[in-house]
């Protein structure tokens, strides 16, 4: 499956507005300042770096600080960033280990058959030959190999390791909230 991605942590208060989606998705961890002007240090946490660019707007902390983008520029394998209003070491210094958030309405279109992760989490898991019901995709696994792997729950607490192949994701449907999909030999634990 082709799957945009935009990573965001469970763990951050994210809100949610009436259609269901997170209100504001992670895209990076400040770090610590950098330099005697305001800069500070990010490490990058998104798929789509290149739409972190001066003048956009970023949400900082949990209570989301919105904060406009000074200046920002590729360090490494990490940002510096700086924001308006903030020009100095100290007053930056405020935002160190916080995370930094983009709002959902300003998250770029996907084409058509991409999606993001997020819009994954709480589908629920269909087996297609005979529609039962498996449980719901409670998290991502990134292995950093060929595939993904969905951590799926039953109504019992059960886990299920479902490989991201074409040969068990058959369909996924957002409109629906579901997750076709076929066991192959060796997923359930009794077989």
């Amino acid at each position: 499956m082709n799957r945009g991605q935009i990573l965001f942590s469970p763990e951050s208060k994210t809100g949610s507005p009436s259609h269901g989606e997170p209100e504001f998705l992670v895209v990076g961890k400040l770090r610590r300042p950098h330099g005697l002007r305001g800069d500070v240090l990010m490490s990058v946490l998104t798929d789509f770096p290149e739409r972190l660019v001066s003048g956009i707007h970023l949400y900082v902390g949990d209570d989301h600080q919105r904060l406009k983008v000074r200046n920002i520029h590729w360090h490494g394998k990490n940002i510096l960033i700086a924001f308006d209003d903030y020009d100095n070491r100290e007053s930056v210094g405020v935002f160190r280990n916080q995370v930094v958030s983009v709002h959902f309405d300003d998250l770029p279109p996907l084409k058509d058959g991409e999606m993001y992760q997020h819009q994954l989490l709480g589908l629920k898991v269909i087996q297609d030959e005979d529609n039962a019901l498996l449980g719901t995709v409670e998290k991502i696994i990134e292995t950093g190999g060929a595939n993904d792997v969905f951590l799926v729950i039953s109504e019992n607490g059960t886990e299920l390791l479902l490989p991201d192949i074409k040969s068990v994701v058959l369909d996924i449907s957002i409109e629906r909230k579901e997750m076709r999909v076929r066991l192959i030999p060796g997923l359930l634990p009794e077989q």
